[in-house]
């Protein structure tokens, strides 16, 4: 979409049933917000109903306060959960980070340009090697080794870390660290990991030279919210590209690490913008 710098965004989900659409427009239109952009969603086989607006208020007294208040008796009766997004709002993210820098360098160079409405308050990572990127753009960089020993403090810390920052999202950025049930429950719906997504799947080390030995065609990756079980969480975005016999094994590596900054980028935007609507395992997400 074009410029939407001075739009409200609404969303809301609720049990499927009639007048769901009504009542968020009807109370927009009674309010005198002029409606951008209007996607909605209806889960047959859940019974749930999600629903995304952007609007611009026409009247230059709008007060969100009164707004909120007004329209939680509205939603009542729908049994509806819902949220309000200010214009302008830059979410507040900790990026976790290892060895590779290819997605963090992504997320700084949209940081830096403004690409992305984000506030990278913080950087976590259990190794040093990335301090000095993260002093350059005068981002704190906290050093978190992790062993097996450890791991429950350091994980504990991490968690202190992102609420000192006040951080609204967490996102692994090739963090080679597999988080504790116990993390993952506390970061859910609110941390966003990536991956490599190759067919047939190839676990372990090197898994684009494992894919090359396979002469695999297609390269992609996998953008999801964490849980528990090692990437299978709720999955927000995903990119693919052909190869062919002429790409050797750097050749997959350079096209796979594209993939995983653009797919990463990408789910960090729908989540931001909230387009990302969870569904228990599932997501309903509403592309731009």
């Amino acid at each position: 979409m074009g410029n939407n710098e001075n739009t409200w965004i609404l969303t809301a989900q609720c049990p499927s049933c009639l007048g769901t659409v009504d009542v968020v427009t009807r109370f927009l239109a009674e309010n005198s917000c002029y409606i951008v952009d209007i996607q909605s969603f209806d889960d047959r086989e859940l019974n749930l109903f999600c629903i995304r607006v952007q609007f611009r208020p026409l009247n230059d007294e709008f007060n969100s306060d009164v707004f909120e208040q007004t329209f939680q008796a509205r939603a009542n009766k729908f049994d509806m959960t819902w949220s309000l997004t200010e214009p302008n709002h830059k979410t507040r993210v900790a990026i976790m980070v290892s060895k590779y820098d290819h997605c963090l360098n992504d997320l700084l160079y949209r940081y830096r340009t403004k690409a992305l409405p984000i506030n990278i308050a913080v950087i976590i990572s259990n190794h040093p090697d990335l301090e000095a990127l993260a002093e350059w753009h005068g981002i704190d960089y906290y050093h978190l080794p992790i062993t097996a020993e450890t791991k429950p403090q350091q994980e504990k810390r991490v968690l202190e870390v992102v609420q000192q920052y006040t951080c609204e999202l967490v996102v692994l950025a090739r963090y080679m660290q597999v988080l504790s049930a116990d993390m993952c429950s506390k970061l859910s719906g609110k941390a966003i990991n990536i991956h490599h997504s190759l067919l047939p799947g190839f676990k372990g080390a090197k898994p684009y030279h494992q894919a090359w030995d396979k002469g695999v065609k297609l390269v992609g990756a996998t953008a999801h919210y964490v849980n528990d079980d090692l990437d299978e969480g709720p999955i927000i975005t995903q990119g693919v590209q052909a190869v062919g016999h002429s790409h050797y094994p750097e050749d997959l590596v350079a096209k796979g690490q594209d993939i995983e900054s653009q797919t990463l980028a990408r789910a960090i935007k729908y989540h931001i913008e909230k387009r990302v609507f969870l569904f228990g395992s599932r997501t309903v997400v509403f592309a731009d």
